[in-house]
């Protein structure tokens, strides 16, 4: 945890004793009161906290703003809803590398029940993306949207240059024309995209790639082709 990374409202609040990032602070950057730490505000300033005291309720500090982060890359990503195990890392490595948004659709292939996950259900997911901002020492958060399917998700993407993955059809590797920007990153589920799901997406403008010959796991597939276009 290379940033305390704080939702607005918690600003002017202790942390409590139980929450993680006051044990980062006590255990493992051993403050104490009067040492100060790197502190940001989600989707605000970054700066540096002050404790001010340590107690039952928890860790008291105060704030003091400097400057804000460079915004996120253009670069947005869609996504066939994945299992839970799988969404949590790649709402973490997201955060962590600056894509700007996450657009997740339930895939004809994929498994429906993933959307029921607790990890949507509740503010789960908002913790893996903060905890990827901090790792990245940045405060902006990726925007995460969610599909009926396939054709509303696409439907509300921004215009721009639009690659898919896919390890069946795709003519070639993925180009250094994934430099451009806006950039769309598309990734199918497991089992891969449908027929109906491929000629959806290049009816909608999206480049079929590959990222070589090797089977990869989505949330691996994610950081190679992030990693690549930013390249």
């Amino acid at each position: 945890m290379n940033l305390v990374l704080l939702e607005a409202g918690e600003v002017a609040e202790p942390l409590p004793r139980a929450d993680p990032r006051a044990e980062h602070l006590l255990t493992v950057l051993r403050r104490q009161v009067g040492d100060t730490f790197d502190a940001g505000v989600v989707d605000g300033p970054r700066g540096k906290a002050t404790v001010t005291s340590i107690g039952a309720a928890g860790v008291a500090f105060r704030f003091e703003p400097g400057a804000e982060p460079p915004p996120l890359d253009s670069l947005h990503l869609l996504l066939a809803l994945p299992r839970p195990q799988t969404a949590r890392k790649i709402l973490n490595e997201a955060a962590a590398l600056g894509v700007a948004s996450l657009r997740f659709f339930p895939a004809d292939k994929g498994e429906p029940g993933y959307a029921a996950s607790t990890l949507w259900k509740t503010a789960e997911w908002r913790r893996h993306l903060r905890d990827g901002a901090a790792q990245a020492f940045d405060t902006r958060l990726p925007g995460v949207h969610h599909a009926p399917d396939l054709a509303a998700a696409v439907a509300a993407l921004p215009a721009g240059a639009r690659i898919a993955l896919d390890n069946y059809e795709a003519p070639g590797p993925l180009a250094p024309a994934a430099g451009r920007r806006p950039l769309v990153l598309a990734f199918g589920p497991e089992r891969g995209w449908s027929a109906a799901e491929r000629d959806l997406l290049r009816s909608s403008g999206f480049a079929l790639a590959h990222l070589g010959t090797r089977v990869l796991r989505t949330e691996t597939a994610v950081v190679a082709a992030v990693a690549l276009a930013k390249a």
